[in-house]
């Protein structure tokens, strides 16, 4: 089977792009994404979030949610405002984020290449979040969700991107957060050939984001004997060097018993501290910014600590959870413990500082980005990366190429 095959994608028909295309399903509680699709009766959130078509008190994983979703994709094909393409094609697929760039591929992906780990994990999952996603595709007979991939370098493939994405787009859409989605369908037999050849050459691809999505594809393929287009997945597949990796922060509830003065003198035997004039942005892996109220300071991991082979123990979330957040903060468990959250690096530092100041939170960490070389790294070693390292942006749009199931 080959790593990925173009697929007949169900896609907003001539004109339809803008009204159809919505935030991914995981970035909106149901009242934000009731708020966001009023008045749309055509947005893909009906899909993707179809408890906002039912009392509010309903359990958005109640059986009624799986076959509203499918009674609304139901509509919005019989409205004429999504079809499916006649023949299999590749899309390529842009984001555009101020002046951040990065054109990849819609494709379907292997499934037995996701089992075999040539499609590598970085994260655990979670089986209440894998359920859900199963009982979604299975109420749809569609993958509706795209996986985020990254692929390593290849200038063949960038070059095969950059002749799908030439010409006129076939959907360009700019969101209300203002990031642009340009789509071309990739039609040209010669050029599917080729693409699918390039992909086919690679050693490996990369989940940056859609575990569950991914692993919830494997049970239905299983389930369904790999029959069909049930053996692929519905994925974008960006290079690595075009994703933008931002900061996921850390917030703290306490500081664990300690006054401000003792907290700072426990961090200087694994760190430098030093007070800063402004907020601080970390320059460079290793490097934090601490946020007490009123005041930032900078924070360095002295090199000796920084292990020299390990791809997860040397990532500065690590750092962080082993230097301070465990030893001195007591926080050992970051997915269960209550005392700590994270804030993605989109909403800026300032979103530190008033968290801090307002009195929900004593502390605040700021830090450098995961680079797409260690997730990369940590995956090629079959491990797996500390909850909420990565923040990707821009995001996908759900709704403009699904995948429909034989």
């Amino acid at each position: 089977m080959s790593l990925i095959k173009p697929f007949r994608g169900l896609r907003p028909t001539a004109g339809r792009a803008a009204d159809v295309a919505a935030p991914p399903y995981d970035v909106l509680s149901s009242e934000e994404a009731r708020v966001r699709a009023a008045g749309k009766p055509w947005s893909f959130l009906h899909i993707s979030k179809p408890e906002i078509d039912l009392p509010p008190e309903t359990d958005p994983y109640a059986p009624e949610v799986y076959a509203k979703a499918a009674e609304n994709l139901g509509k919005m094909i019989q409205a004429g405002v999504l079809a499916q393409d006649d023949g299999e094609c590749y899309y390529a697929y842009r984001l555009t984020m101020g002046k951040h760039v990065q054109t990849g591929l819609v494709a379907a992906a292997c499934v037995t290449d996701y089992d075999s780990n040539r499609i590598r994990k970085h994260e655990f999952t979670r089986p209440d979040k894998e359920d859900d996603r199963v009982r979604q595709i299975e109420a749809l007979n569609a993958q509706t969700g795209p996986v985020l991939l990254a692929y390593p370098g290849s200038a063949r493939a960038d070059d095969l991107l950059a002749r799908a994405s030439a010409g006129t787009p076939d959907a360009d859409v700019t969101a209300d957060d203002g990031i642009r989605h340009t789509l071309w369908v990739v039609r040209d037999a010669e050029l599917i050939a080729a693409i699918g050849a390039a992909f086919d050459a690679m050693h490996a691809l990369y989940i940056a984001d859609g575990h569950h999505r991914s692993a919830a594809a494997s049970r239905v393929a299983a389930a369904r004997g790999r029959a069909g287009s049930s053996g692929y997945f519905l994925a974008v597949i960006f290079p690595h060097h075009e994703m933008k990796i931002m900061d996921y922060n850390r917030v703290v509830k306490d500081l664990n018993g300690l006054s401000e003065t003792d907290f700072l003198a426990r961090l200087t035997g694994a760190f430098k501290v030093e007070a800063a004039p402004a907020a601080v942005h970390p320059a460079q892996p290793g490097e934090f910014g601490l946020y007490l109220p009123g005041r930032w300071l900078r924070l360095t991991i002295k090199p000796e600590l920084i292990p020299a082979t390990d791809p997860v123990a040397r990532l500065d979330v690590s750092l962080l959870s082993d230097h301070l957040l465990g030893p001195v903060l007591g926080i050992a468990d970051l997915r269960r413990d209550k005392r700590i959250d994270f804030v993605g690096g989109i909403r800026g530092l300032g979103e530190l500082e008033k968290r801090v100041n307002s009195g929900e939170m004593a502390v605040a960490f700021a830090l450098h980005p995961t680079r797409m070389e260690d997730l990369m790294a940590v995956a090629d070693a079959g491990e797996v990366m500390p909850p909420k390292s990565t923040w990707f942006e821009p995001k996908l749009a759900d709704g403009l190429v699904s995948h429909v199931l034989d």
